[in-house]
C-alpha cells in the first residue's frame, strides 16, 4: 500500500496525470510503482498498463480517495506514479546533445521563474521547438515538481535541465562556448529583426520583475515583442513561446 508518511517526509517523488506518466514510461525515468483509481479505463490508461507491463512496473488499483490523498495537483486524472528524482544535467550534456544532432546549440535560460505552471508550459514549448536544454538557478526558482511535470504534459521527461549557482556567471561560460545571448526586455528591438540561427541562448526574466540587472548587462542583445493593448507585458511562458518559435522559423 501507499506509504503516506514516507511521502510526507519527502522520501518519494511522483508524477501525476495520464500524459506525464505515459511519457515517463517512454523515457528512461525509473518508476517504482503506479497507482490507478479503481474503475479507471480508457485508451490512454490501456496504453499505460501495457507499457508498464513491458517495463515490469508494478501497478496497483486503489480507491479514488487514496489518489486524492496522494496527489499534489487537482488534475491527477485518477493516476499517480512514484518515480526516481528528476535527474538534472550539466551544461556540457546540453552542448553534447546539440553536437550529436549536428545543430547549433539552442538553449533557454530562465532567470528565476517561480510559477510552476509557467515553468511547465515553457518546458512543453521548448521541447516542441527543439531546444537542447534549459538552464535554471538553484535558488529562488521553481524546481521540477509534480505540478511542473503535469503542466509540461510530460515534455519534462524529454528535456535536459541544468541547475546552476549563478545565472550571470553561466552566461559568461556560454559565451565562451560560442553562444550569443539574447535577453527579453521591452527596451529591446523587435524580436524578428535579429538573426537567431546560430548558437543561441535566450534569457526569460522572472514574472513581474524581468531579468536581473547584471543578467541584462551580460546579454549580447535584447529582444522585445510589440504590445498594442493596454497591458504592459506578456506572461513569461507566452513571451518565451513567441521568441522560441521565431528562432524555429529562422532556423528552418
Amino acid at each position: 500500500m501507499y506509504d503516506r508518511q514516507a511521502h510526507d517526509r519527502g522520501t518519494k517523488n511522483q508524477i501525476e496525470g495520464k500524459n506525464p506518466i505515459l511519457e515517463a514510461l517512454h523515457s528512461n525515468r525509473a518508476i517504482e510503482k503506479i497507482f490507478i483509481a479503481k474503475g479507471s479505463q480508457d485508451k490512454k490508461i490501456s496504453k499505460i498498463l501495457k507499457k508498464a507491463a513491458d517495463r515490469d512496473v508494478k501497478v496497483e488499483e486503489v480507491d479514488r480517495r487514496e489518489i486524492e490523498n496522494m496527489a499534489e495537483t487537482s488534475a491527477h486524472q485518477g493516476i499517480v506514479a512514484i518515480v526516481s528524482p528528476y535527474r538534472y544535467v550539466e551544461i556540457s550534456d546540453i552542448m553534447e546533445l546539440a553536437q550529436s544532432l549536428g545543430e547549433p546549440p539552442f538553449v533557454l535560460i530562465l532567470d528565476h521563474i517561480k510559477d510552476p505552471h509557467n515553468f511547465g508550459a515553457i518546458i512543453r514549448t521548448a521541447e516542441a521547438c527543439g531546444v537542447h536544454g534549459i538552464i535554471i538557478p538553484k535558488r529562488r526558482a521553481v524546481d521540477v515538481t509534480p505540478i511542473v511535470a503535469k503542466a509540461s504534459a510530460g515534455a519534462v521527461e524529454h528535456m535536459l535541465i541544468a541547475k546552476v549557482a549563478n545565472i550571470a556567471n553561466t552566461i559568461d561560460r556560454l559565451k565562451e562556448l560560442g553562444l550569443w545571448i539574447a535577453g527579453t526586455s521591452m527596451e529591446g528591438t523587435i524580436y524578428t529583426e535579429h538573426d537567431l540561427t546560430g548558437p543561441l541562448g535566450i534569457v526569460i526574466g522572472s514574472e513581474g520583475e524581468g531579468m536581473a540587472r547584471l543578467v541584462k548587462e551580460k546579454c549580447d542583445f535584447l529582444l522585445s515583442i510589440p504590445m498594442k493593448g493596454q497591458v504592459e507585458s506578456l506572461n513569461a511562458s507566452v513571451a518565451a513561446s513567441v521568441i522560441m518559435y521565431e528562432a524555429v522559423r529562422q532556423r528552418g
